[in-house]
């Protein structure tokens, strides 16, 4: 690998190291957040969620509107897309996610902590990633992306400002102010969450690991002749790659997700095992890890199909105030709502108060 490459992968272990500790010791996760604030009216998870996205997009665009990274080559402000099957996707996921009480980041943190069902999680959801990407899946998805995909020069909440008459820098600077302020106001307008300290320093931490993230793949990797995708932090593809590298590492190369989703399990078995939290866990019945892989094979189906998680969109593609990304998303947490509240719900296997500490129990 030459040195920009190099970069972006230590850039990208390091991210992930980062994640992984303030993973575990915050429990940041959406389904855990959803689950906390629906079923029991405690809302600080869900305010974590929202200060990191709100400081991700404040950042990112931050980056954008200085010229640092050029956000337009990221996957999630391409001119063509499939809403529906965006859409779909991320409704698959976001009822995967609470079958599996967790998304796939929050499996890669637990599985640091000795948490054999997320590793059952992990691994599902990899390969039917790979499935939907490139194998038995894949004709049928590529199939509905032609039958529903549009071409559009809307591809942003910025250009769609533009449109409007306004200039480029200064609808990326409205947009941005107006979503991340609005988050941030909805983070803080909560006396309890005021005071968590803890959960204030991870929705910072983690909503600024997004825009390292883009910087890292975005300007320290910029390269004419070797370029490396641009890109931040997600997870439903990296774990698909970091599955088959660890298998057919010969004649592969290391990337910024592959090392991103080494990092988040090093982090977090390294801040499990400091504090004192490390610990074996197995699952409770057959009927439990059934249910549980089958909710891993939804998000590893769904999240290629909506081009992300509930951290590649719900954060990294947030942050690039894609229209896709708003559609994806939407998606999410209409499935995770489907699970949790509606016709479809999924009954948790334990107390609301256990699943919330544990989001994989």
């Amino acid at each position: 690998m030459d040195y920009a490459a190099n970069i972006v992968v230590l850039a990208g272990l390091a991210i992930g190291v980062v994640y992984g500790a303030v993973g575990l010791l915050s429990d940041f996760c959406l389904m855990s957040s959803l689950r906390g604030w629906w079923a029991q009216g405690d809302s600080r998870l869900v305010r974590t969620y929202a200060l990191a996205i709100g400081v991700a997009i404040a950042a990112t665009q931050l980056l954008a509107t200085r010229g640092m990274v050029d956000l337009g080559k990221s996957i999630y402000l391409q001119p063509t897309f499939s809403a529906p099957l965006m859409f779909f996707g991320g409704l698959l996921f976001g009822y995967g996610m609470v079958l599996s009480n967790g998304c796939g980041s929050r499996a890669l943190v637990l599985l640091g902590r000795g948490n054999l069902r997320s590793f059952v999680v992990v691994i599902v959801l990899g390969i039917f990633a790979e499935m939907t990407l490139k194998g038995l899946i894949a004709p049928g998805r590529i199939a509905m992306v032609q039958l529903s995909q549009t071409t559009t020069k809307m591809v942003s909440l910025p250009v769609l400002l533009s449109m409007l008459g306004l200039t480029e820098a200064f609808a990326r600077t409205l947009a941005a102010s107006l979503i991340s302020g609005a988050l941030i106001i909805f983070a803080f307008a909560h006396a309890p969450f005021q005071r968590a300290w803890g959960q204030i320093a991870a929705g910072i931490a983690i909503g600024l690991l997004v825009a390292v993230g883009w910087y890292a793949t975005g300007y320290l990797g910029a390269d004419d002749f070797n370029p490396t995708p641009v890109t931040s932090l997600t997870f439903i593809a990296p774990i698909a790659d970091g599955l088959q590298y660890v298998m057919l590492s010969t004649g592969s190369t290391l990337n910024f997700g592959i090392a991103t989703v080494g990092g988040v399990f090093a982090g977090s078995l390294l801040a499990a095992l400091v504090t004192g939290r490390f610990h074996w866990e197995g699952y409770q019945s057959a009927h439990h890890m059934l249910r549980s892989a089958g909710g891993a094979a939804l998000m590893g189906t769904g999240g290629v199909m909506a081009f992300g998680c509930s951290i590649g969109q719900g954060l990294t593609g947030l942050s690039t105030l894609a229209l896709a990304s708003f559609v994806a998303v939407a998606g999410i947490f209409a499935g995770a709502a489907i699970g949790l509240r509606g016709a479809l719900r999924v009954r948790p296997l334990v107390s609301a108060q256990d699943a919330r500490s544990d989001p994989l129990t």
